[in-house]
């Protein structure tokens, strides 16, 4: 038996495969290499996942209809870990369409064949940007997640419906995550810490929207792939206490759950700044910006529901995250 990554060239697919293969499981890593960012960030991210035998990686779109469901009969999968995706708020404005095609239509084809080759487990990736127009904050599964800001949320909260579907009519055990801001080692170059750094090495002004008034709940991506493997093994179940007359959004009579997975520790955007300026020995030419389109002001995770689930508490302060980024970011890129 095999567990299945999409996304595995991408940032967080990449850390999760790796966790596992260091749990001595055997991965089956899918992506399809799109260039949304540097493809070749992506395939040096698989060449390390390929020092392992336990690891391969087939090139695949998951919103191929004819593929997907071969890939599923030829691999028999225990576990599945939907991570592939569209990303960026930002790029959806412009390119809504290829967020149908990955997030929805691509999710859509993981679950038909979850549902049709009896997989245990099936965690995939959701975003606090579901979150959208909600300022009740600290952010909980068990709050409005109904007003996205753009078409990347909307996809990615279409992607925890359509998997309820599946989890009531079918019995497909499912567990969407909410991710919130990561960062870390081997980040994706649209990523704010890993755009700054460049900038700031070459000289070059740092955009900092809002006028710098942002608040995020930074999440250090090893903590992230700690989280989404405890969660892997806690297959989801029937919540027992579900009332149809007081119905709780978080949970449900069928095998589904969400979570936020966070730091729950929600630090200002200069404060970021002003440790990636230590870490880099640079200070940062600020050109200040007002609130991109689709974007929210600020971010901060309850987590209580994974560490009642799992045990999930993150363990990396931004401090020391940033500090891994840099030292990470000269080694790769020899600067």
């Amino acid at each position: 038996m095999s567990i299945l990554v999409t996304g595995s060239a991408g940032f967080i697919g990449f850390h999760v495969a790796q966790r596992l293969l260091d749990r001595g499981e055997t991965v089956i890593g899918v992506d399809n290499f799109d260039p949304y960012y540097d493809v070749a960030l992506k395939r040096a991210r698989v060449a390390e996942l390929e020092k392992n035998p336990s690891f391969k990686q087939i090139e695949l779109d998951i919103a191929d209809r004819q593929a997907m469901p071969a890939l599923f009969a030829d691999h028999g999968f225990e576990r599945v870990v939907h991570l592939a995706a569209q990303a960026g708020v930002r790029h959806s404005i412009d390119h809504p369409h290829d967020y149908i095609d990955a997030n929805v239509t691509g999710t859509l084809n993981v679950l038909e064949g979850c549902r049709h080759h009896n997989v245990a487990h099936m965690v995939y990736a959701s975003t606090s940007s579901v979150y959208g127009a909600s300022t009740d904050m600290p952010f909980s599964p068990s709050g409005d997640a109904d007003h996205p800001l753009a078409i990347y949320a909307a996809s990615k909260r279409a992607t925890e419906l359509m998997a309820h579907s599946y989890a009531h009519l079918y019995g497909v055990p499912t567990t969407g995550l909410r991710f919130f801001t990561v960062y870390g080692p081997w980040g994706r170059p649209d990523m704010a810490l890993f755009l700054f750094t460049k900038k700031m090495l070459a000289g070059e002004p740092i955009p900092v929207f809002n006028h710098g008034q942002h608040r995020r709940d930074f999440t250090f991506v090893d903590d992230i792939a700690e989280g989404v493997v405890r969660v892997l093994y806690k297959t989801a179940t029937p919540d027992e206490n579900w009332n149809s007359d007081s119905p709780r959004i978080d949970s449900s009579p069928a095998p589904w759950r969400v979570y936020n997975i966070g730091n729950g520790n929600p630090v200002p955007l200069m404060d970021y700044i002003n440790r990636l300026e230590e870490c880099l020995g640079v200070t940062a030419e600020k050109e200040m910006l007002p609130m991109q389109a689709g974007d929210i002001e600020a971010t901060h995770a309850s987590v209580d529901g994974l560490y009642e689930a799992v045990g999930y508490r993150p363990q990396t302060t931004v401090a020391e995250g940033v500090e891994r980024f840099v030292n990470w970011y000269r080694d790769y890129y020899n600067c």
